[in-house]
């Protein structure tokens, strides 16, 4: 088996899952973990938790801080992005970016559905594809990064936010375009 890839050995042969590892993961993404165990319990769902008695501790509590994290990251970004733009305004553009849907496009994306930790039914019903799911999981990764390697390193990773496209798309979304 490649070390970039992971087996659940739990299943029996025919149902055998391959997942990215923590650390291919971080190597291809570029993302600077020091503690790769931050990164799996990122990765690591309640479902794999509930049928994998010890591995670690499932993604729950980083998905908290990681939301925490991009509302203010993408906060202060739209508050210094548009100046002029009113406080109503700049909470629904806010809101657009880090909402669940948005997130799991930017999860799928980084195709970290690949790497996803998950229990057999939840593998066997798609989880690794559902938007709740992968929105979620991109939050706990950026909760564990933040733990990791503090706050300047995720908002210079944070990057796809700032794209000009998503402007647009948000901008257009919420019925207006704003410039700079």
């Amino acid at each position: 088996m490649c070390p970039e890839f992971q087996g659940d050995d739990s299943m029996p042969d025919q149902e055998m899952r391959i997942f990215e590892s923590a650390s291919a993961l971080s190597r291809r993404l570029n993302l600077p973990f020091s503690n790769l165990s931050l990164l799996t319990r990122a990765l690591t769902h309640r479902s794999y938790v509930n049928e994998n008695p010890n591995s670690p501790e499932d993604n729950e509590r980083l998905e908290f801080l990681g939301d925490a994290v991009l509302d203010f990251i993408v906060g202060a970004w739209v508050y210094n992005r548009f100046p002029e733009m009113p406080e109503g305004d700049l909470t629904k553009m806010r809101s657009a970016i880090v909402r669940n849907d948005q997130l799991a496009v930017f999860a799928r994306h980084l195709k970290l559905g690949d790497a996803l930790h998950l229990g057999r039914g939840e593998f066997a019903t798609g989880g690794s594809h559902r938007n709740g799911l992968l929105g979620s999981t991109f939050e706990a990764v950026i909760g564990a990064l933040y733990l990791d390697s503090g706050l300047g390193v995720v908002e210079a990773r944070a990057n796809p936010f700032s794209r000009r496209s998503m402007i647009q798309k948000v901008s257009c979304r919420n019925g207006r375009r704003h410039k700079r």
